[in-house]
């Protein structure tokens, strides 16, 4: 994040005089800077075009400015530092050819004078570590020149540290405070929505098994029907909340034996579900496998589940299984109008759908959930499709057992 440049918003001058106060080494800096040159006061001060702030003073000649105390910056020469960005230096004011009639000098009756500019690494201009006193004093020497310079940007430096910590401290507190959030928001869709959407479910086959009136056993039916689709979407947002939010989706992996017979059961539902739609499958797998049961039936079933709602009407989904090569290859096909080339990239993207989505469909997240499932199963997810060879989605999954 860029640190914004100096401005004169009160907030803006108070936030930079408690960053200075905060470097533990400006007070001795400053004590050197006058014991070096003899002078009686040294500041550091924040400067813009409209103000001058002292920030942290040694003051041993009693000049009467203390941290936050200001001058009119146009009384002060830390202007014309400021604006050709090069130190002014002054050993004796009223027999200098240039400041001797300067107004300055005058006004805050003084005879040395030294001013630095301060210049953060990225280029903003803070303000200058500056010096005077009302003797002269010899402080064009180089040597003096140079310590001033190295302490101005000693507190560049530090001044830059000092926001990249508070950036660090803002970003912890953001991220714990999300973090609460997210568990908040993990648990509303765990627990606060499945109580009420359960009793919802119950009253519904309630309604189905007890009544005999064929009016309320369809209205039983639809409000169970819409009961699990509700469900349905509180798992699908929840997997993405743990996957997308949170430590990431979680799997129980551990060796099947009959995988088959469980793919087969999720086959056997969907055709349940869609008596009007053709479903057929060739799952051949002849061998245990290692793998989370309940993630690669619902693996399965979000992938039927797209190709039943964006297949060909009058054309089957075709489903298969087998192992290749110690692989187990599970493919899901179906018919009708292709998916655009350039939108291929973007189906496994979250809340993502289709141009031709029904209204009242999901919410795009069925095809990244499956993503990530063959992602914590080791393998991968991919997509083909075309007009004459329909649309196959095929998850290659490392997780076959040797015999």
């Amino acid at each position: 994040m860029k640190r914004p440049g100096n401005s004169d918003d009160p907030r803006d001058i108070a936030r930079d005089v408690a960053a200075v106060g905060r470097i533990s080494a400006v007070p001795s800096l400053l004590k050197l800077v006058c014991q070096n040159t003899g002078m009686g006061f040294a500041a550091v001060a924040r400067v813009t075009d409209g103000s001058w702030t002292a920030c942290a003073v040694q003051d041993d000649i009693q000049f009467g400015l203390a941290p936050g105390g200001q001058l009119d910056v146009r009384t002060t020469l830390c202007r014309e530092a400021r604006a050709a960005r090069e130190p002014v230096v002054i050993d004796h004011a009223s027999r200098d050819p240039v400041y001797a009639q300067h107004h300055t000098p005058k006004l805050y009756n003084i005879e040395s004078y030294i001013s630095v500019p301060i210049i953060r690494p990225g280029g903003d201009y803070f303000g200058n570590l500056c010096a005077i006193d009302p003797r002269p004093r010899t402080v064009s020497d180089p040597r003096t020149v140079t310590m001033f310079k190295v302490f101005a940007d000693l507190i560049a430096l530090q001044l830059e540290s000092e926001d990249h910590q508070i950036e660090v401290e803002s970003a912890l507190a953001l991220e714990r405070a999300t973090a609460d959030l997210r568990e908040q928001f993990i648990a509303v869709l765990g627990h606060d929505l499945r109580n009420p959407l359960a009793a919802v479910g119950a009253t519904a086959e309630l309604m189905v098994r007890s009544s005999a009136e064929p009016q309320m056993v369809a209205l039983g039916t639809r409000l169970r029907a819409t009961a699990r689709r509700m469900s349905k979407l509180i798992d699908d947002v929840l997997d993405f909340a743990r996957g997308r939010l949170g430590s990431g989706m979680g799997i129980e992996a551990l060796e099947v034996p009959d995988l088959a017979s469980y793919l087969r059961d999720v086959v056997a539902e969907a055709r349940e579900a869609n008596p009007e739609r053709g479903v057929t499958e060739g799952i051949a797998i002849d061998r245990a496998v290692r793998c989370d049961r309940g993630r690669m039936q619902q693996l399965l079933s979000n992938l039927l589940g797209n190709a039943l709602t964006y297949g060909a009407a009058d054309r089957p989904v075709r489903v298969g299984a087998l192992i290749e090569d110690q692989v187990l290859v599970l493919t899901v096909a179906n018919e009708g109008e292709p998916i655009r080339p350039e939108n291929l990239a973007m189906v496994f993207e979250p809340y993502w759908r289709p141009h031709n989505s029904k209204p009242g469909g999901g919410l795009g997240l069925g095809l990244y959930i499956c993503a990530q499932i063959a992602k914590v199963h080791g393998g991968e997810l991919t997509v083909r499709s075309a007009a004459d060879s329909g649309t196959v989605f095929e998850a290659r999954l490392p997780i076959v057992l040797a015999r």
